[in-house]
């Protein structure tokens, strides 16, 4: 029996993905190993979002091939950049082409080495329709669409995922409902852009939760990062879709720059101001909006006063997370050829906004000490204790709870990235 172990990395589509793989090994006969010393073979299911995540991949690949593994290769960074990946590998499998993994282990065994790296335009199968590998938790990833509308001077993500393909919404509320026969009880919505979601095929996002939300039964919806240039244009519907209580209070709403010339130049077709208003129409009618948001530091042009701007940006709104990147050229991008900031100041400018944005997120999350709020229960936490969601989506570790329950928890102390509470 040849036993197989796949490896995900990056985004929760990405964690998607490599679950369709392994359904379909296990359809095929093959024995799924739990860690790599375990399988005759390992799937690298890569990510390729910055620079350093690149170098990360292809050396995890070459220590397995190293450690005398066969090693298949799928994800974004074989579309990205081919050339990281050791020639060593047994095959390689574009994003498109992940319903060929089992195809892939049986060429490599008689020898071969099947490499199917195709575009959007030649193969762009129907994820949806693939099996899925139901795994013990609370959460479960289902996938809406796959590519987006948008043009960023700095993304290579786009080459690998393609132009926009929305999934029926018929096939998303099916997948939710099995999902929740199942046991699980958060869904989470997730796309490249969730924002964009069914401009292609005659709906939008806000249509989509209405229906999942219509389904009868006790759980939360998380939906995935959206950009403000697709949001603008629905943007009311919308609100009005995040205000029913199956839907978490938790909106990924990249702003990448505080300087309209800045997001010029990175091709995001949306201003700061436009930016600013989503956040208010949503925070208007959302109580407790828990706002995260993506910055790209020192992209190239990035004046003394550019990131000024992203700075009194960050001041105003107080998102209560900002993930913040240190810009790194992909290959193929436009950006990758413009002048680059030294490193070191890329680095400084990091270091200030990190330390305003934890100042932030700790006067947010005080002030929920002594508050009582409802909290969804996932299991043991990395931290200790309990791990479990609020209504907004923070981060909360309780004393007890059951997987899967939904919980009064009373809040008692909180940090800059989590909060701390009891079960009443």
């Amino acid at each position: 029996m040849v036993r197989v172990h796949v490896e995900s990395y990056g985004c929760t589509r990405n964690r998607a993905d490599a679950e369709m793989m392994e359904a379909i090994l296990v359809r095929a006969g093959y024995e799924l190993a739990e860690t790599p010393e375990k399988a005759d073979y390992v799937v690298v299911n890569t990510c390729a979002v910055k620079d350093p995540t690149e170098l990360k991949m292809a050396k995890r690949i070459r220590e397995l091939l190293d450690s005398g593994k066969k090693v298949i290769a799928t994800g974004c960074l074989v579309h990205v950049n081919p050339d990281a990946i050791d020639s060593r590998v047994s095959g390689i499998l574009g994003v498109k082409s992940i319903d060929r993994i089992a195809e892939a282990i049986s060429v490599a065994e008689r020898g071969g080495k099947l490499v199917s790296v195709e575009g959007w335009q030649e193969r762009n199968p129907d994820k949806l329709e693939l099996p899925r590998l139901w795994k013990p938790g609370v959460s479960f990833v289902v996938p809406i669409s796959e590519g987006c509308l948008n043009a960023c001077t700095y993304c290579a993500t786009r080459f690998a995922r393609g132009v926009l393909k929305s999934y029926k919404p018929e096939l998303v509320v099916r997948w939710v409902k099995e999902a929740l026969a199942m046991g699980y009880r958060e869904i989470i919505l997730s796309s490249e852009d969730t924002g964009c979601y069914g401009f292609d095929i005659g709906t939008n996002l806000a249509k989509l939760l209405d229906e999942i939300t219509a389904i009868e039964g006790d759980f939360r919806v998380r939906v995935g990062m959206m950009n403000p240039n697709h949001v603008l244009k629905f943007l009311d519907e919308l609100v009005d879709a995040y205000t029913n209580e199956k839907v978490y209070k938790f909106l990924h709403l990249p702003v990448q720059s505080g300087d309209n010339e800045i997001l010029r130049r990175m091709g995001r077709t949306y201003t700061v101001e436009d930016f600013e208003e989503i956040v208010k129409a949503f925070r208007r009618r959302v109580p407790g909006l828990n706002l995260n948001t993506d910055i790209i530091v020192g992209f190239p042009g990035e004046t003394d006063e550019a990131f000024g701007n992203t700075v009194e940006l960050v001041k105003r709104v107080r998102p209560d997370k900002i993930n913040v990147s240190r810009y790194s050229p992909r290959p193929g991008t436009i950006a990758a050829k413009w002048k680059q900031l030294p490193g070191w100041l890329v680095k400084e400018r990091s270091r200030v906004l990190h330390r305003l944005r934890l100042g932030i997120a700790y006067e947010i999350n005080r002030a929920y000490v002594g508050r009582t709020v409802e909290v969804l229960v996932h299991g043991p936490g990395k931290k200790g204790g309990t791990e479990g969601r609020t209504f907004n989506y923070k981060d909360i570790i309780l004393d007890s709870g059951e997987p899967g329950e939904f919980l009064r928890v009373r809040v008692d102390w909180a940090g800059s990235t989590y909060l701390r509470g009891g079960v009443l």
